[in-house]
């Protein structure tokens, strides 16, 4: 209200120019916040009410308090939205596009004044989008902690195995879906690794070579989400699984996101924050 009552006083009264001149502090504010570390925030889902496509965001803010705030958790769902609705194809396209929940406005436009709302530096990080014949699902874990979007297809009612599905891709954070998804290199660099470990035991090279295929099978059933043990019944393989819900029954492709993931946490001492901030 402070705010609003400066801008009309600076602009005569003008609405409009007062309006103007908010969004531009907004602009302003937003630059200023854009070099501090966001690597909190939520993962959030997105299901489409057929069932045909989903979304998987990550919105990042500086803080967790931010994270738990109902006007960014608001923020975070129409990001999600967005994507479902509107399809972009990468992060700049998104930006640029026009907001679906306020046309006219970009999201750009849209994450400057949340940012200047909220008071934190705010990134979209990433999203998957799904869409298929199949059914797409979804699982958030631990309050936005982690989340997790697949696609199965099959004959039935696929939405159970699909949840009991993404709960396990959360837990055993699969890298591939089946084996011919791993790169050469990857098996390579891995053979490579279990070689040089038993040259050191002295084992002559035949043997050597059979102990890798057998380090190469552990390695895949580790990696790759059907070879995977279910986390709620380790005796079954995923395959396994999939088969009793139905022969035809497979996953097709899955995304795991986990917040903050691979971004640089900034330690603080919140104390001294707090001090240096009242000028203590």
């Amino acid at each position: 209200m402070l705010d609003c009552k400066k801008a009309l006083e600076e602009t005569g009264g003008d609405m409009e120019k007062a309006v103007d001149s908010l969004r531009k502090k907004g602009l302003s504010a937003a630059a200023k916040k854009a070099g501090r570390a966001a690597t909190e925030g939520l993962v959030a889902a997105v299901i489409a009410a057929d069932g045909k496509s989903g979304v998987l965001v990550e919105v990042n803010s500086e803080t967790d308090f931010v994270a738990k705030n109902d006007k960014f958790q608001a923020f975070v769902a129409d990001i999600a939205n967005q994507v479902l609705t509107a399809a972009p194809v990468d992060n700049d396209a998104l930006l640029a596009q026009d907001s679906v929940k306020e046309p006219g406005k970009s999201i750009q436009a849209a994450l400057n004044e949340a940012i200047s709302f909220i008071g934190e530096n705010l990134q979209i990080r990433r999203f998957a989008r799904f869409s298929s014949n199949g059914l797409t699902a979804a699982y958030i874990h631990a309050g936005g902690k982690i989340g997790v979007l697949i696609e199965l297809s099959g004959s039935g009612d696929l939405a159970p195995i699909a949840k009991d599905i993404a709960m396990h891709v959360a837990a055993a954070a699969p890298q591939y879906v089946r084996r011919d998804e791993v790169s050469a290199d990857v098996i390579e660099r891995e053979k490579d690794i279990y070689r040089d470990k038993a040259r050191q035991t002295g084992k002559p090279d035949n043997i050597i070579e059979k102990i890798i295929e057998g380090q190469i099978g552990k390695f895949y059933a580790e990696v790759c989400l059907l070879e995977q043990n279910f986390v709620k019944d380790p005796d079954k393989t995923i395959q396994q699984i999939l088969k009793s819900a139905g022969a035809d029954v497979t996953v097709n492709r899955f995304a795991r996101f986990v917040l903050g993931e691979g971004l640089e946490k900034k330690e603080s001492d919140f104390a001294a924050e707090v001090a240096a901030a009242v000028g203590n």
